[in-house]
């Protein structure tokens, strides 16, 4: 392993000695200077790991010295050591980029501790963070053969996705591997489980966790307060470990006051489960209270029409007081910036809803263009996407002004996404709908061990189009594909982010509020 190459500028350099012959008797490798000229020099005739710099130097200063040498290289960790602990030469420091900084006078320990931050950081952070999911791993694998409940599923789910995250960065991919195949086993586990008690759920709510349909009734409107405003945020198809990216960015300007979840109904498709949001309503349940405005799949026209109308119903039956609300619907960056341009005007609302659907485009064109694909062609990639896309959206403005203001912010989504691997032959009718994760219709064949198969839609609070219409789900990474054209179908659509069936992704759902710092 090559040596690790320090500079180290001070102007009383000579009195250093002892730490330097300590250095390189550990291995270091040491050039040292005098002034911040020098430094320089030097600097630009050969890479170095790691700076050390005085800041009260004749000359250029400290400060004016790192500032050259983050022009030149600015990955090079830089550490100003100097006698001066004032708060306005930290801002200084911090603002000029500075990577550390330590006060003299400075003991042989803390220099070897800052070396070792700076130049081992990364082989440390891989080896305890291998180490402890290694030992996490046994702990996961017993908890998900349990009999979990949905509380306990969700935790698992929130760990499985910590050490997702974690593991990220790390370039051992045997242990991204193993995750993999972990987050698949818990996901056959967890189909099964919501077989056992999917139908129960939807028949009972108070046996069930919070559902779709349920999240306003029991979340959203027992928190709402007239002196404070209230937005509530959906972004559609925002899956939990994207949720915990993005929050990461929120929290510069937000205190998250509470991170909860809730469950996705069946099918984990938006004009199901986002229409049972805002109307409180099963689709059955829909299909019965608004005729003229549900849409089935077979229906023509879009089918995300009228959550308007379906939010001022379910206040008017569920909350039944008047309060002042809006709905609106982001579909364009142009419609983002008119948000942004009339924002002060939602302050005089009790409650404001906002459903930005980029993430759900994102999505479909990961699907569509092979551009996107190559841009987010793994889970972490996807989440990076998500990111760059939060962090320059007219939302991320939005969210930045309220944080200023008096008011309570909810983030939410309406269903998650998976990644597909695993094909699965389907047969339908003509007119069977066309999402990958599940398929509605009558005479359908499909492989059983695949499924969840509710034969009585209405057992599920779904409408049932024919008399014989029958619902398969898919579970875990599967997805439909026709016998005709298989190999084509199956180049096409492998490994693409799908929704509509039964997955942790999917179904177990992201819900925080915000209160500002």
């Amino acid at each position: 392993m090559a040596k690790t190459h320090i500079l180290w500028a001070d102007d009383e350099i000579e009195f250093l000695k002892p730490h330097i012959l300590l250095l390189e008797e550990k291995g270091f490798k040491v050039r040292t200077v005098n002034n911040g000229n020098d430094a320089v020099d030097a600097f630009k005739q050969e890479p170095f790991d790691l700076v050390f710099l005085d800041e009260n130097m004749p000359g250029l200063t400290g400060l004016e010295t790192l500032s050259i040498l983050k022009t030149i290289n600015p990955t090079t960790p830089t550490i100003l050591v100097t006698k001066n602990e004032e708060e306005h030469l930290m801002e200084d420091a911090i603002g000029a980029k500075i990577d550390d900084y330590l006060i003299k006078p400075v003991n042989p320990r803390q220099i070897l501790l800052t070396i070792k931050k700076f130049t081992e950081n990364k082989r440390i952070v891989n080896e305890k963070t291998s180490m402890a999911y290694q030992q996490e791993f046994r702990n996961l694998g017993m908890i998900i053969n349990n009999d979990l409940n949905f509380d306990e599923w969700a935790d698992v789910y929130k760990k499985l996705i910590y050490w997702e995250l974690s593991l990220e960065k790390l370039e051992d991919e045997s242990m991204h591997e193993i995750l993999t195949m972990q987050k698949a086993d818990a996901n056959t586990t967890f189909s099964k489980f919501i077989e056992r008690n999917y139908l129960k759920w939807i028949n009972n709510p108070d046996t069930s966790p919070v559902l779709s349909h349920q999240l306003f009734r029991k979340k959203v409107f027992p928190n709402l307060q007239p002196e404070k405003p209230t937005f509530f945020f959906l972004i559609d198809n925002l899956r939990y470990d994207q949720w915990k990216v993005v929050n990461d960015v929120i929290t510069d300007y937000f205190r998250l006051e509470e991170e909860d979840n809730y469950y996705s109904i069946l099918p984990t498709a938006t004009q199901y489960a986002r229409n049972a949001i805002f109307s409180g309503l099963t689709p059955l349940e829909m299909e019965k209270r608004f005729p003229d405005l549900w849409q089935n799949d077979e229906d023509e026209g879009g089918k995300n029409m009228h959550e308007d109308k379906f939010l001022a119903d379910q206040i008017k039956r569920l909350y039944r007081r008047e309060i002042k609300h809006s709905y609106t619907k982001i579909l364009t960056l142009e419609q983002g910036k008119e948000v942004l341009d009339n924002i002060s005007n939602y302050m005089q609302n009790d409650l404001n809803v906002l459903v930005y659907n980029f993430v759900d485009m994102l999505s479909h064109a990961r699907t569509d263009m092979a551009m996107i694909r190559e841009l987010a062609n793994d889970e972490a990639a996807y989440r990076s996407l998500t990111v760059s896309w939060f962090e320059h959206s007219p939302l991320f403005d939005v969210l930045k002004w309220l944080s200023q203001k008096k008011v309570r912010v909810i983030i939410t989504t309406d269903h998650g996404t998976i990644q597909v691997k695993k094909p699965s032959k389907v047969i339908g009718y003509r007119n069977t709908n066309t999402n990958l994760r599940y398929k509605q219709g009558k005479n359908l064949n499909y492989i059983d061990k695949d499924v969840f198969i509710i034969r009585n839609p209405h057992e599920a609070q779904l409408p049932k189009l024919h008399v014989s219409s029958t619902f398969v789900f898919a579970k875990e990474e599967i997805y439909f594909v026709y016998p005709n054209n298989y190999n084509q179908f199956v180049n096409y659509y492998s490994g693409t982010f799908q929704h509509g069936g039964i997955s942790l992704e999917e179904m177990i759902i992201p819900y925080a509020t915000y209160i500002p710092k």
